[in-house]
Formats: structure tokens, C-alpha cells, sequence
């Protein structure tokens, strides 16, 4: 990689920020991967667990809703139908909380380097669309 001068001036941020985002893509890579590496390598069951979770709780909601409440399912099997609700909004839950937590995580790195700040909230959320498949 060639080097490039970096010129941090007043103003040019908001105009050049999509394209500092495609040349820090690198760093968002590694830290997407190092997010993922993690998450997995310190369960027992590994990449199993991001199967295992949503069916505990389908079944779980399955249950409590479906069988002791008697939720209606207009003629859906209501594991189904359970299991397709909980899907994106588990995403979007899982995805708004490690985002969060990814800034106060990587404090020490937004203060002392600079890099597009939006790389780090970004790389959490693609962690979340990997459990999410």
C-alpha cells in the first residue's frame, strides 16, 4: 500500500467521509473478524450457539404464548410464525446493543487514532447479521 499523507482539517470530514470509509475497509474487516472470532472461540459449542439461542427461545415463546395463553395464529403453525417475528427483531436488538457497546469497548482506540468513527458500530452490526444467519 502506498503511503498517503493524511490532512485532518476543519470541514473536510463531512465531505470526505463515505470515501475514508472505503479506505479504512480494511480496518472494519479486522475488526468485524476479530469480533466474530471471539464471540465463537469462547463458547463450548462454538458456531452452534447462534442456532441453539433462537430455538430456545422459539420454544420458550412457542409455550408460553401459544400453549398457555392460547395466542391465535390464523391457521400458521405457531412455532413458524413465532420463529418468523422473533428473527429480525432479535437482529435488530443484538445489532443496537453491540454497537453500543463497541464504542465504549473501543474508547481507547476512538481517542487515540484517527479512522472513520462509524467503522466500529458498522463492524458490530455485520457480527450481529452473522449470528443472524
Amino acid at each position: 500500500m502506498p503511503n498517503r499523507e493524511l490532512v485532518i482539517e476543519a470541514g473536510r470530514t463531512e465531505r470526505q467521509y463515505w470515501k475514508d470509509l472505503w479506505n479504512y475497509r480494511e480496518l472494519f474487516y479486522f475488526l468485524a473478524w476479530r469480533d466474530i472470532f471471539v464471540r465463537y472461540k469462547q463458547t463450548v459449542i462454538g458456531i452452534l450457539w447462534a442456532l441453539i439461542r433462537p430455538l430456545l427461545i422459539m420454544l420458550v415463546f412457542t409455550i408460553v404464548f401459544g400453549k398457555l395463553a392460547k395466542l391465535p395464529s390464523e391457521e400458521v403453525p405457531y412455532p413458524i410464525l413465532v420463529f418468523a417475528a422473533m428473527l429480525p427483531w432479535q437482529f435488530f436488538a443484538n445489532a443496537f446493543s453491540e454497537s453500543s457497546n463497541s464504542l465504549i469497548g473501543n474508547a481507547n482506540l476512538i481517542s487515540k487514532v484517527y479512522f472513520p468513527r462509524l467503522v466500529i458500530p458498522t463492524s458490530s452490526v455485520i457480527v450481529s447479521f452473522v449470528d443472524f444467519l
